[in-house]
């Protein structure tokens, strides 16, 4: 986690910094463009043409100085609903993407904003899901926010399907009290 919760745990093996960029792949980046800068209000601030007729490589600014990147190429498959992305929002019922897909980006906001950015979001004619209050009870999210919430959060989907959630820290996390559950295994899935 970042600055914005006050948990850091420090990696013993390599000086990582945060995320330098996570790059997805797009269908028209003029589309992309214009809700990531236009909408979201990320600056554009690298934009590449991929040699030899491959495509483009475009970054946004997506605060904290790490940036959201984009790949466009000309003969990219479609995405499929469900496998490479959720089919709907979480709020209505779908969490459910493939392995080796990324399931959703979440961006760090200030809690106090959120139902501001929502409503900013709405009023864009973005269609949001409803503010989520996760917390640890049987189904991971509460009607209310109470003290046991660790983040709320909205999700939303960009033009391609990609699943974006804001997301806000609520509390400072403990890891002996949070970190309690054991991994599961390849052996542990039902497919």
């Amino acid at each position: 986690m970042r600055e914005s919760s006050s948990v850091t745990r420090k990696n013993t093996e390599f000086e990582l910094r945060g995320v330098n960029h996570l790059a997805l792949v797009c269908a028209d980046m003029k589309r992309t463009v214009d809700f990531y800068q236009g909408v979201l209000g990320m600056p554009l601030i690298k934009t590449i043409e991929l040699p030899m007729g491959w495509g483009q490589h475009f970054f946004f600014d997506c605060g904290g100085g790490d940036a959201l990147a984009f790949f466009w190429f000309p003969d990219a498959p479609e995405g499929v609903p469900g496998v490479s992305a959720p089919k709907d929002l979480p709020d209505r019922g779908e969490l459910l993407s493939a392995v080796g897909s990324m399931n959703h980006v979440a961006f760090d906001v200030p809690p106090e904003r959120i139902e501001e950015y929502r409503d900013r979001l709405v009023a864009k004619g973005v269609d949001v899901g409803v503010i989520l209050n996760h917390d640890d009870s049987e189904f991971g999210v509460a009607p209310e926010n109470h003290d046991g919430v660790f983040v709320r959060s909205i999700y939303f989907k960009d033009p391609d399907g990609v699943l974006v959630e804001f997301a806000a820290w609520t509390r400072e996390l403990d890891p002996p009290s949070d970190v309690r559950h054991e991994p599961r295994t390849a052996a542990d899935r039902t497919v």
